[in-house]
């Protein structure tokens, strides 16, 4: 479930550099890896709470184009994702103050927060965002490739609310699973959705059953203090995955990190900056890994 660690962290002073478009009918942030270079495949980014447009979101996207991927950002939340003044609230709501911060101002940030979450949560619960994210997947893996590849790779990349979605689509169950475009390899069987995945610190994930359903190869990053999951569930991901079968899952714990450590940094905070770029080395090297 959400916790707020979910709504905490600071906003990227980059500026991306990819590109809008529509993609099977969803609003997409497209990056591209450098220009004529064919990418290793396609990573499907399933963001945080703050969406496809969220800054953040759009520079992480950049960032994995460049290790030669082509990344789709859809808008899976359908322009309900949280504003991203909702991190400016929470920083308040937490720090610590004076008594007259405590009663009379933290209540109306706290109430700002609450027009702001409860809409959200409403919006883009999982039975109404699901069916969305498979339904784009399925469009990707049954139409003719962006680029030129007769076996396409397709991997999926999710974040906090993103993360679920991600160990949904590594489940793989046989009713998921289609026809791969006729002009690709293996076109004559039913193929999953996916070939691999990557999480960072999840949220909403059920231990042990959504982990135990895992069959397509995922990473998942972790930090070891965060309070999305607790210590108790990450122990218990890292054993269950890394014992399904050796080599194709793993569980990173990052001593230090805290939930939503990938992606909402602050750029002073110069261990945050190493936990996110260490999530990011290990999601590129996953992807590299098995695109190949």
């Amino acid at each position: 479930m959400s916790c707020p660690a979910c709504f905490q962290g600071g906003v990227s002073t980059s500026h991306p550099i990819g590109k809008e478009t529509t993609v099977h009918g969803l609003a997409t942030y497209v990056a591209e890896p450098e220009e004529n270079a064919t990418p290793k495949g396609i990573i499907v980014f399933i963001t945080d709470a703050f969406g496809w447009d969220f800054v953040n979101n759009r520079v992480l996207c950049d960032h994995y184009a460049k290790g030669g991927f082509l990344v789709y950002c859809p808008d899976f939340m359908n322009g309900s994702s949280m504003p991203s003044r909702a991190l400016t609230l929470m920083d308040e709501i937490m720090k610590p103050g004076s008594w007259f911060n405590a009663f009379v101002r933290k209540p109306l940030y706290v109430l700002q927060l609450l027009a702001m979450g409860l809409p959200w949560k409403y919006r883009t619960r999982y039975s109404v965002s699901q069916p969305r994210v498979f339904s784009f997947v399925k469009a990707l893996r049954t139409s003719p490739p962006p680029f030129d590849t007769n076996n396409l790779k397709i991997g999926a990349a999710g974040f906090c609310w993103g993360g679920r979605h991600t160990v949904l689509l590594a489940a793989d169950t046989p009713s998921s699973r289609v026809y791969r475009h006729e002009s690709q390899v293996n076109s004559s069987s039913l193929e999953p959705l996916i070939d691999c995945a990557f999480t960072a610190h999840p949220s909403s994930i059920e231990v042990p059953r959504d982990i135990e359903a895992i069959i397509i190869p995922t990473s998942v990053a972790v930090g070891e203090n965060d309070m999305a999951m607790g210590a108790n569930n990450i122990q218990q991901m890292k054993g269950i995955l890394e014992n399904k079968k050796v080599g194709e899952h793993e569980v990173i714990i990052i001593p230090g990190a805290k939930h939503g450590f990938s992606l909402r940094t602050h750029a002073d905070d110069k261990h945050e900056m190493e936990y996110a770029q260490q999530a990011e080395d290990q999601a590129i090297s996953w992807f590299a890994r098995w695109f190949n």
